[in-house]
């Protein structure tokens, strides 16, 4: 009986994954799928650690996502098989090889073998049953992320645009100088609130966009996100022009996205940080950018020092999500995001075990 309810608690627990993972509708962070995406982790670590450009590195890794999820459903079935397999066992009508048969045959209602008796009968029903729920499952789970996945990347193309390859905050910046559009910049913080609303929901519930790579290599979710928020940090901090709260509500929108995600995968942040704690961005950096955008005849506050501080103030709130997922997701180079790393900071867990 004890291998018989072990196998039991086996098949219970990849049924408990699969809901977690294709139909609770939040995030719920699950032991199983973690441990199984570990060794892929693993292996392309390992793959790539001789390759020399990043366009290499991210061909490789644009597969990591992708094998990752159909490596799920695999691993679940053959999990669901083998508990099948113990319970068959246990009843002591099969040998072990019968029993293996008789599990395969019934998961994939092949029908090859047939049950002996009420009870192998109903266990047979049950697993073919599991089977095809799975299967059904991850069939009508991919046009859901995918979806999501379409909508994310149409704002990082169109962020090119605006912010240049890479993306850089003050290219933004002096681009909308240039073509007299800082009235505009409402409507952009609108719709970038939008966007990282709509990716914590997504890339928490569907945990697996996180890996999934842009269709261009210098394009990334996650430096685009920096991007827009230094962008709205820099304009509230530093430029000579009417405040609008919209910005302030788009870099709120972003770093508590980025916080989410970040708790997703067991990042450590301090949710609390005190406007004077240490950022990534220098000063010697940041007055090198004033001096750019005042060469380039962009509106700057007077006052250098309280735009330092006030940048810093709004920079400390998403700094260390933002540098810790550009690690994790192997982001292309960007300004100011994917340039520095987080050795000294932060801890970045391949993944947390919960």
């Amino acid at each position: 009986m004890l291998l018989f309810f072990g196998g039991m608690l086996v098949v219970i627990t990849v049924l408990g994954s699969a809901v977690r993972t294709f139909i609770l509708p939040r995030s719920a962070p699950d032991r199983l799928v973690r441990l199984l995406s570990v060794p892929v982790r693993w292996a392309f670590q390992v793959w790539t650690w001789r390759t020399t450009t990043y366009e290499a590195r991210d061909a490789k890794y644009a597969l990591y996502a992708p094998l990752s999820l159909l490596a799920l459903p695999v691993a679940w079935l053959a999990l669901i098989g083998l508990g099948y397999m113990a319970m068959y066992g246990a009843l002591g009508e099969f040998s072990w090889y019968q029993a293996v048969e008789l599990s395969g045959s019934s998961m994939f209602t092949l029908g090859f073998v047939l049950p002996t008796s009420a009870p192998i009968l109903l266990l047979a029903f049950s697993e073919a049953g599991i089977g095809l729920i799975l299967a059904a499952l991850f069939i009508a789970y991919l046009p859901a992320m995918y979806g999501a996945f379409s909508r994310r990347e149409t704002l990082v193309t169109m962020l090119e645009v605006r912010a240049g390859s890479p993306p850089s905050a003050v290219e933004l910046i002096e681009r909308y100088h240039r073509l007299g559009r800082f009235d505009h910049l409402h409507e952009l913080w609108e719709t970038w609130e939008l966007w990282f609303a709509e990716l914590e929901e997504t890339h928490t519930s569907l945990s697996a966009l996180v890996f999934f790579r842009s269709p261009r290599p210098e394009h990334s979710w996650v430096t685009a996100a920096g991007t827009v928020l230094d962008s709205s940090a820099l304009i509230v901090s530093l430029l000579n022009i009417p405040h609008d709260d919209q910005a302030d509500l788009c870099i709120r929108a972003g770093y508590i996205a980025l916080r989410h995600i970040a708790d997703y995968f067991g990042i450590k942040y301090d949710p609390q940080p005190k406007p004077t704690d240490a950022i990534s961005i220098t000063r010697p950096e940041f007055d090198a950018a004033w001096e750019h955008m005042t060469e380039r005849g962009v509106p700057l506050k007077p006052d250098r020092e309280q735009a330092w501080r006030d940048y810093a103030g709004w920079r400390v709130n998403y700094d260390v999500p933002l540098l810790a997922l550009a690690e994790l997701t192997v982001a292309p180079y960007a300004p100011w995001t994917s340039d520095r790393g987080l050795a000294q900071r932060v801890r970045v867990p391949i993944f947390r075990l919960r």
